[in-house]
């Protein structure tokens, strides 16, 4: 398992804006091989800036490369470049291969 993560410093002002792009938009990422599951999450707020973090879960990190390199990245990335006013700097990434993985049973 890989874990691709992108951490971003938000104002606090720019919050609602910054999570209504998040839940409004069109990720593709169901599209992709490997693919596992997506999260948006909303961290502490300190100093008037807010932590949030996009965590997706692949099953590879070949796979998360694919997707990093496909149409499907391209157009769920087309309009990065009008949001940045809404985060402070660039968001920063963090790739993570799992060593270990302990589940609840099925049931």
């Amino acid at each position: 398992m890989y874990l691709a993560m992108n951490r971003f410093t938000v104002r606090t002002e720019n919050a609602a804006a910054f999570e209504a792009l998040w839940l409004g938009r069109d990720s593709h990422l169901k599209e992709m091989d490997g693919f596992v599951e997506f999260h948006m999450l909303k961290g502490p707020e300190e100093d008037g800036v807010r932590l949030y973090a996009s965590h997706t879960v692949w099953a590879t990190e070949a796979s998360f490369l694919a997707w990093t390199r496909s149409e499907a990245f391209r157009e769920a990335h087309k309009n990065a470049g009008n949001t940045k006013k809404l985060h402070e700097g660039a968001p920063k990434f963090e790739g993570f291969s799992s060593i270990q993985t302990i589940a609840q049973a099925a049931e």
